[in-house]
């Protein structure tokens, strides 16, 4: 399964919820971080079941602080 996050693509043996992409890609605790699918934000709460598919766009931004 191919899923592209943040503009790159990433190979998944299978499907994935997104807190299991996460717990991946980050390899520490997803604090900080919103999750958009196909342009629509996920909130936290829905992140342990919204399965992802293959062709999903997934973009992840992280919350910055300073200025």
């Amino acid at each position: 399964m191919e899923i592209t996050i943040n503009n790159k693509n990433h190979q998944f043996n299978q499907s994935c919820t997104i807190a299991e992409m996460l717990a991946v890609m980050l390899h520490s605790e997803a604090k900080g971080i919103a999750v958009a699918v196909n342009q629509t934000i996920i909130t936290k709460s829905d992140w342990q079941e919204h399965l992802l598919k293959d062709g999903d766009q997934v973009m992840l931004i992280k919350a910055t602080q300073g200025g």
